[in-house]
């Protein structure tokens, strides 16, 4: 019958009539990231409880193969200011012409969590403008590996955000999610960032927020970064899942 044909056992193509297809092929590609770590003072390989480790994911402009422009903004650059930082910070690079990809970042936070003395609770995702897409992206594709996620002037898919609801609604219930944005950004509408956070309320989630600067414009990530209340109430998430 028409209705159990196997997808594997496609039935000749017919005029006039749709018929039961099937589409396969085998793809073999390198995923590769270069990416600065950041290891706190007191970092100890040994220590029994493990450290708190941010991810961070950088915007358009810090693309290629340049590490050290990683460090315009952000965590790594106030790492630059100040060594005492009080985790373990990974920030990838995105090569040139892309985009982040969600099992290329999945990867490398593997083989951090894997290598590093990392505390599995206390995992945390920020981005700024096309890392607060790849923020989005990878919180929903996984919030039960974050403590909490902070995407900064950024967007994602709605379409996402629903499938999450569906298929992870008792981690995005619990999951602290801090939008960031600024009401005169020319670049990123602020109403990408508005309609992410509606659709994970309409979801189910009890904690998530979006501030908004008024006289901001692209550049909401200084104000973010360097409120003095920032990390303090970051590092103290842990992961409720």
């Amino acid at each position: 019958m028409l209705l159990n044909a196997s997808a594997a056992d496609p039935e000749p193509a017919k005029a006039g009539a749709q018929t039961h297809q099937h589409f396969a092929r085998t793809v073999t590609r390198e995923e590769a990231l270069d990416y600065l770590l950041f290891l706190p003072r007191d970092y100890d390989a040994k220590r029994e409880q493990g450290f708190p480790m941010i991810l961070f994911l950088h915007g358009a402009g810090e693309r290629g193969s340049n590490l050290e422009k990683v460090k315009a903004h952000g965590p790594p650059k106030q790492i630059e200011k100040n060594p005492d930082f009080p985790c373990v910070v990974v920030s990838p690079q995105c090569p040139d012409g892309e985009t982040w990809d969600v099992a290329e970042l999945t990867g490398l936070l593997d083989k951090i969590m894997a290598e590093q003395n990392i505390d599995p609770d206390r995992v945390y995702l920020t981005g700024l403008s096309m890392g607060g897409y790849g923020t989005w992206a990878l919180g929903l594709s996984h919030p039960e590996r974050f403590a909490a996620i902070v995407p900064i002037c950024g967007g994602g898919e709605r379409i996402k955000v629903i499938l999450a609801g569906r298929e992870k609604g008792e981690i995005l219930k619990t999951l602290p999610v801090r939008a960031y944005h600024g009401a005169k950004d020319p670049v990123v509408p602020l109403e990408e960032s508005e309609r992410m956070i509606d659709a994970l309320k309409r979801a189910g989630a009890q904690d998530a927020t979006l501030t908004v600067f008024p006289e901001a414009q692209h550049d909401s990530w200084t104000q973010t970064y360097d409120d003095p209340a920032f990390y303090p109430w970051l590092l103290k998430q842990k992961r409720r899942h």
